[in-house]
């Protein structure tokens, strides 16, 4: 016996047409579609998978569930894979860690790199994670790091002079000029 699409509502034949016939839905989305619409136009299993450049197995089981579970059936199921390896309330603290100015938390710096953010965390939470990792977790956040430019504007740390000492015997000193 031939595999048939069961009847569609008109609500589900508009839906169906528009994302069959759709270029800005999701690719698999819209091959899908395309399965059911060619099936409800009365094209066999053969026919849909040539003309889809499918297998067989593939139209028959979108068929199946189409018709098992509707929509949803269309849908992507979880797939199996490697569990995360941070728990959301580590990633939030991290987050959290990176949004706060330093030296509220009572730390010598003024602004964070991703080496001293990495080792706060794992000192202050106890979350071991490589700086590489932090860095993906701010991009995926939609923040973006920026590099700290210290050859302009002012100097983070005030007493920068005295701490830096003088200059090396090498350099030139330079005059005072007049106005």
């Amino acid at each position: 016996m031939a595999l048939r699409v069961r009847d569609l509502t008109p609500d589900e034949r508009a839906s169906l047409q528009r994302l069959a016939q759709s270029r800005t839905e999701p690719a698999r989305a819209v091959e899908r579609a395309r399965i059911i619409w060619r099936a409800h136009h009365g094209e066999r299993v053969p026919a849909i998978a040539a003309a889809l450049r499918l297998t067989e197995p593939t139209v028959r089981r979108w068929l199946k569930r189409f018709n098992a579970t509707g929509w949803a059936g269309l849908q992507d199921q979880p797939r199996a894979g490697r569990p995360p390896t941070y728990t959301p309330d580590e990633v939030g603290a991290v987050i959290a860690a990176s949004l706060t100015d330093p030296q509220r938390l009572d730390l010598p710096f003024a602004a964070w790199t991703l080496d001293r953010l990495a080792a706060y965390v794992q000192e202050a939470k106890g979350i071991a994670m490589k700086r590489s990792r932090i860095d993906e977790l701010l991009r995926a956040e939609g923040l973006r790091w920026r590099n700290q430019e210290t050859w302009f504007g002012e100097r983070v740390d005030p007493a920068f002079a005295e701490k830096r000492g003088p200059s090396s015997r090498s350099t030139r000193l330079r005059l005072p000029t007049r106005s």
